[in-house]
């Protein structure tokens, strides 16, 4: 039996490339359990937050917990698809998958971020 308990305290800021006006938080790591393969982030986004356009380095999954977020779909440089999420939404990337959001909302998103790690 392997598992972590994390508590909202003890959870781990870092920085994320190509994001703006958001704070990320890291509640759980696959180092934390035996072979594990599961980062679970939590991102607060202010109004007008986000993240520009770039591929889903692995399997990701935004699921929204508050707020809105505008999702953007590109193939090559072209916008393909655009939708809107919001709590209780979520949308599940392949990865590779090139995307962008932006809080469009008026007050703070939560997101909650669940990705693929492949196992060593």
């Amino acid at each position: 039996m392997s598992y972590k308990v994390v508590r909202r305290a003890e959870a781990t800021r870092y920085e994320v490339p190509n994001h703006f006006d958001v704070r990320t938080t890291r509640l759980c790591n696959p180092d934390d359990v035996n072979d594990g393969a599961i980062v679970l982030g939590l991102s607060h986004f202010l109004p007008g937050g986000g993240a520009n356009v770039s591929p889903a380095k692995m399997e990701t999954v935004y699921y929204m917990i508050s707020g809105e977020m505008t999702i953007e779909l590109y193939d090559d440089n072209d916008k393909i698809e655009k939708f809107v999420l919001t709590a209780g939404d979520a949308v599940h990337f392949g990865k590779g998958t090139k995307r962008s959001c932006v809080n469009t909302g008026h007050e703070a998103a939560k997101m909650l971020v669940v990705q693929s790690h492949p196992l060593s």
